[in-house]
């Protein structure tokens, strides 16, 4: 039997598919492009060969991810007999995951961190189901079990970094991302989760500086994680004040890479959104995003996805599609059956007609659907820096409603804990303003 380069036993028929699996091994951990190349080996009936090539289609992330995902799932449940305890796990984690059953899925994936904690692929896979689930915790205790038997492998410390910045262990998570960065100064996860704690503590002059220090390493990754960290640098220099460095992200690294992926859109669609709402004029470039955006059928993979694609077409234009997109989500709310359904219909739906309405100007009802969303958006998926889009929308549509108390009893703490923030000393200067206060006020903390 061969092993990974994790040292976990695999079943191969084919020794030549090795290299290809271990590229999808390392590669995945590592947010590396070289995780495709696991496809020039599906020829190769191999039961883990065959699964790794469904979960890489399920990536996509599309309405048709799983009806291409499946003749790979198949072929890996036919050769499962041949298989280890671990590989036969895994092929049953992607089968609940193609069949849409994420609770069984995850409850696999924890399982394996006990059995198999060196399968970090189970593991990344078990924490991106718990992200988009909102179940930080569930992050973090899946990382914690594999703890003791991976602390030799630089991807595993970012994992960890990551969980603890989004269970708000703001300094276990700089520890963990530190680690795994002195173990190898090219993980980009790592970085990524130091990205975090450092918004979140208001280090931004700092995280700028870190991210263009590492950006250079930033070399044969997949389209989502290299556009995410640019996404990240734009952040810190929107708030240090510096737009025309923050288009220059845009155009340069956030909006080229894989256009027609789902992450990709996300980011454009989020960045944008923020440079309108710091008062930055991004002139045409919604256009180019909403024509990809009414390419897409009505998804609906993950409410966090939906979400940013209606938000991108009403605002490039494609306002009746934007309002059928809405119509689609309401429709698949009802529809919608299991854990999730709750989500679609209590939190999805209304976040949705919020944000419809605040690309369309409609402050009152921005105001009213965000409110009632905004409690419960965490379990939309998403991280912490992502979601804070829409309370920037909702406290937009607060300011220009004429609600000025309300704003000012959430921007104040913002501003409190972000001192750094130029963009965030603006808005709070003019709406003490508007409130007959002196803009002095920004100054007092």
């Amino acid at each position: 039997m061969s092993t990974d380069a994790l040292g976990n036993n695999i079943t191969l028929r084919e020794r030549a598919s090795l290299a290809a699996l271990n590229d999808f091994v390392e590669g995945f951990i590592a947010s590396e492009a070289r995780a495709a190349n696991i496809l020039q080996a599906q020829q190769d009936p191999s039961p883990l060969v065959q699964a790794y090539c469904a979960a890489l289609h399920m990536f996509a992330e599309s309405a048709d991810a799983a009806a291409n995902a499946r003749p790979f799932l198949q072929r890996a449940q036919a050769a499962a007999a041949e298989a280890d305890e671990r590989e036969r796990r895994f092929i049953a984690a992607v089968a609940a995951w193609v069949d849409g059953d994420l609770p069984r899925a995850i409850a696999l994936h924890e399982e394996q961190a006990l059995a198999c904690p060196r399968d970090l692929v189970s593991l990344k896979l078990g924490q991106y189901h718990l992200f988009n689930r909102g179940d930080s915790p569930g992050m973090l205790r899946i990382a914690l079990r594999a703890a003791p038997a991976a602390a030799d492998v630089p991807y595993f410390h970012g994992m960890l970094a990551f969980a603890w910045e989004q269970c708000h262990f703001l300094d276990q998570a700089e520890a963990s991302a530190r680690q795994a960065i002195a173990m190898r100064r090219k993980e980009p996860w790592a970085h990524h989760a130091l990205a975090h704690v450092l918004l979140t503590q208001g280090r931004l002059r700092e995280g700028h500086a870190f991210l263009q220090e590492v950006s250079a390493t930033w070399t044969g990754l997949n389209s989502f994680m290299v556009t995410h960290n640019w996404w990240h640098q734009a952040l810190f220099a929107l708030d240090l004040d510096r737009p025309e460095e923050v288009l220059a992200i845009y155009d340069g690294h956030v909006w080229g890479e894989v256009k027609a992926y789902s992450q990709d859109q996300v980011n454009a669609v989020s960045l944008l959104a923020r440079l309108e709402l710091a008062g930055v004029d991004v002139g045409d470039r919604w256009e180019d995003v909403g024509a990809h955006l009414a390419q897409r059928a009505h998804d609906h993979v993950l409410p966090f996805l939906d979400l940013h694609y209606l938000y991108g077409l009403a605002r490039s234009g494609h306002t009746e599609q934007a309002r059928g997109w809405l119509a689609s989500i309401e429709t698949h709310a009802v529809q919608c059956t299991g854990a999730q359904a709750l989500v679609w219909q209590r939190v999805c739906v209304p976040a949705a007609r919020g944000l419809l309405a605040h690309a369309c100007g409609d402050w009152k009802t921005t105001v009213e659907a965000l409110g009632h969303a905004l409690p419960r958006m965490v379990e939309v998926g998403g991280s912490h820096a992502q979601r804070d889009l829409f309370s920037q929308m909702h406290l937009d549509a607060l300011v220009k409603a004429g609600h000025l108390a309300g704003a000012q009893n959430l921007l104040q703490p913002q501003l409190r804990a972000q001192p750094e923030s130029m963009r965030l000393r603006r808005q709070a200067a003019a709406l003490y303003t508007a409130l007959d206060l002196p803009s002095s006020l920004t100054n007092l903390r």
